[in-house]
Formats: structure tokens, sequence, C-alpha cells
């Protein structure tokens, strides 16, 4: 798999397997997350699959996941 950065374009991430959340919606505005790399996710809009990626390292993905649970409490 090519070097991940972000702002690339997500055809660059030939082997990539794009995966959306169970609880979207049908009107396909989420996102999309593969794992480049075990330490790093890709994330991608799924109305633009050809569009530019964002990168996060897991743990920094992780603690956005948790700050949002914490929100819904």
């Amino acid at each position: 798999m090519a070097a991940v950065g972000n702002g690339m374009s997500a055809d660059r991430l030939e082997n990539a397997v794009w995966r959306k959340s169970s609880h979207s919606g049908a009107q396909g505005n989420c996102v999309e997350l593969t794992w480049p790399e075990q330490d790093e996710v890709a994330v991608r809009n799924s109305r633009d699959p050809h569009g530019p990626v964002l990168v996060y390292a897991r743990t920094q993905l992780v603690a956005f996941l948790a700050g949002v649970r914490d929100l819904e409490a």
C-alpha cells in the first residue's frame, strides 16, 4: 500500500478495504474507514470515494470516539 498522508486521493490506497458503519443512512452522507497500517486509520467521504483522505493515529480515533460516547451519556 502507498505511503498514506492527509489530503491524498483515496484512489492511491489501491488495496484498501473501506468500511461503512451499519448505522449509515440511505442518504449516503457518512464516512468510510480503512486501516492502511495497524496504528493508523484513513477516513474518506462516502459521497466522494475518489476524493481526499484524512489520516489519524488509531489512538486519536479511539480518544475521539470515547469523547463522543461521554457526551451521549
